[in-house]
C-alpha cells in the first residue's frame, strides 16, 4: 500500500505542520516517480522542513581513520579543538574562543554492552529503542570471526575511499525491522523509496563495487545473510532482493557531513568584534586550513549516508531552486530555498556538486547517468541541447590541441602556459 501523507512527514523535526503547509508530495510519472511541489509561495532562504533520517550510519573506513562520531545522530564527538589538532597534525594547536565549540563532552553516554558511543542519553536510547539491540556485538566486538565484524571486513575489502555508501545502512534497515512493534508500517515505509528494474539494480552494484561486483556481491549477501537473516524480510536475502536493497541504498542514500571545527568557524564568524581582531582570527582560522589541506588534504568531515523519506521525493534539475545542508553538525537534514518558489511549481535539487554543474550538458548527463541512471531534462539541459556532445575532458583536450597548433617562435613560454 502507497505511504499516507502522515507517513511521508513523519520523520520531519521541529514544526512538523509548517512542512505539510508548504509542500505536498505528487506522483509525477512512471520515469520521473514522485515529486516534491510548493504550495504556497517560498522566499529564498526559507527553511522548507527539517528532516531526521530513517536510518543513517557512518562510513566505515571513516570511522577507521579515526573520525569520532556519534554511533547514532553522527554529531562529531571531539571538541573544535581536537579535531583542528588532529586535522592539521599540530598536537599542541589551541583555538581562540573555544566558548564557540559546542561540544559537550560530559553528555557522551557508552553502550554498556559493546561501548559504542552516543553523543547523548538520547542518542544511546533511540539507537538501542530501533536497532541496536539487534546489532549491539556486546563482547564481541572486537572478534573478527563474530558475523557482522565479518561483514564490515568484507565490505572495507571492496569499498574504498572516497566512500558513497555503507553495508551498515542496510543492516540497521533489517535491524529495525526485526526490532519494530509494528513491523508493517517499516517495510512500507522503505517500500517508499525509488526502485528500479532488475537491469538498472546491476548497473548500481556495478558503479559501487566495479568490475567484480557480481561475486563480491554474492559474498556479501552470504555474510549479509549469516548476520542478520530474518523470515519477515526473506525477500531482501535472495540474490534479486539483495540487489534491489543495495542498489535502494546506492540510488536514494544521502551523503551527510558533519564536524565540530566547522561550527566552531560558523560561530566565529558570527561574532562582533573590532576590525583588528576580525582580520587576526580571519588570517588564523585560513592558516588552520591551509595546514589542514596540507596534512589532511579533502577528507575533514565525519561522513555518512541515510535514508531520507520526504528528501528522496526532490528530483534533480542542474538549476536547483533548493539545497540540502546539515547545520546543526548531526544527522538533520535542512532543506533551504535558494531561489523562490511559487505554488505548484517543483521543488528540485542538484544530484551534482557545485563544480559538476559548471561542466558541459554531456559532462553532466554522463554523471547522472552512471550514477543515478536517468538522463535529465532540466531547464538548462533542455537549453543546452544543441550543444556539441563532448564531455569537458574532451573540451579541455580539443583546447589544448588548438594551443598546440598555434605554437610559434615562443614555444617554450605556450609549453610553460599549458603546463598551467
Amino acid at each position: 500500500m502507497a505511504a499516507s501523507c502522515s507517513d511521508m512527514f513523519s520523520f520531519c523535526v521541529s514544526d512538523q505542520s509548517q512542512a505539510v503547509s508548504l509542500v505536498k508530495v505528487r506522483f509525477i510519472n512512471n520515469i520521473k516517480g514522485k515529486g516534491l511541489f510548493a504550495t504556497r509561495n517560498i522566499r529564498k532562504g526559507t527553511t522548507i522542513f527539517i528532516e531526521k533520517p530513517v536510518v543513517c550510519a557512518q562510513f566505515l573506513w571513516n570511522a577507521v581513520y579515526k573520525y569520532r562520531a556519534c554511533d547514532h545522530c553522527m554529531r562529531s564527538l571531539e571538541t573544535a579543538e581536537e579535531n583542528a589538532r588532529r586535522l592539521s597534525g599540530k598536537p599542541l594547536l589551541v583555538l581562540p574562543h573555544p566558548e564557540q565549540c559546542t561540544i559537550r563532552k560530559e553528555h557522551h553516554q557508552a553502550c554498556p554492552q559493546c561501548q559504542v558511543m552516543y553523543c547523548s542519553m538520547e542518542c544511546r536510547q533511540a539507537a538501542l529503542e530501533q536497532y541496536h539491540r539487534v546489532l549491539c556485538l556486546g563482547p564481541s566486538k572486537d572478534d573478527p570471526k563474530h558475523p557482522l565484524n565479518k561483514l564490515q571486513e568484507a565490505w572495507r575489502g571492496m569499498h574504498y575511499p572516497p566512500e558513497t555508501s555503507s553495508i551498515m545502512l542496510l543492516a540497521r534497515m533489517v535491524a529495525t525491522i526485526k526490532q519494530a512493534k509494528d513491523k508493517g508500517w517499516w517495510q512500507n515505509l522503505f517500500s517508499q523509496f525509488c526502485s528500479r528494474t532488475a537491469n538498472e539494480d546491476e548497473e548500481i552494484a556495478h558503479k559501487l563495487l566495479g568490475d567484480k561486483f557480481k561475486g563480491q556481491l554474492e559474498l556479501l549477501r552470504g555474510l549479509f545473510s549469516a548476520a542478520l537473516y530474518d523470515d519477515r524480510v526473506s525477500k531482501w536475502f535472495t540474490p534479486e532482493g539483495f540487489r534491489a536493497l543495495f542498489a535502494l541504498v546506492g540510488t536514494n542514500g544521502q551523503g551527510v557531513g558533519t564536524s565540530s571545527l566547522s561550527q566552531w568557524v560558523h560561530g566565529c564568524d558570527a561574532l562582533d568584534l573590532r576590525a583588528q581582531e576580525r582580520d587576526q582570527l580571519d588570517g588564523f582560522i585560513d592558516q588552520l586550513y591551509k595546514d589542514i589541506e596540507k596534512e589532511t588534504g579533502e577528507f575533514l568531515n565525519c561522513e555518512g549516508s541515510g535514508l531520507y523519506i520526504l528528501q528522496s521525493c526532490c528530483n534533480h534539475s542542474c538549476m536547483p531552486n533548493a539545497e540540502t545542508s546539515f547545520p546543526n553538525n548531526n544527522f538533520l537534514l535542512h532543506l533551504t530555498a535558494v531561489a523562490d518558489i511559487e505554488p505548484g511549481e517543483e521543488i528540485c535539487i542538484s544530484y551534482l556538486d557545485c563544480c559538476q554543474r559548471e561542466r558541459s550538458r554531456h559532462s553532466r548527463q554522463k554523471i547522472l547517468r552512471e550514477n543515478y541512471l536517468f538522463t535529465c531534462s532540466c531547464p538548462k539541459c533542455l537549453d543546452q541541447a544543441d550543444d556539441p556532445d563532448l564531455t569537458s575532458e574532451d573540451e579541455d583536450e580539443d583546447d589544448d590541441e588548438i594551443d598546440a597548433e598555434g605554437e610559434t617562435e615562443e614555444a617554450e613560454l605556450e609549453d610553460e602556459m599549458t603546463d598551467v
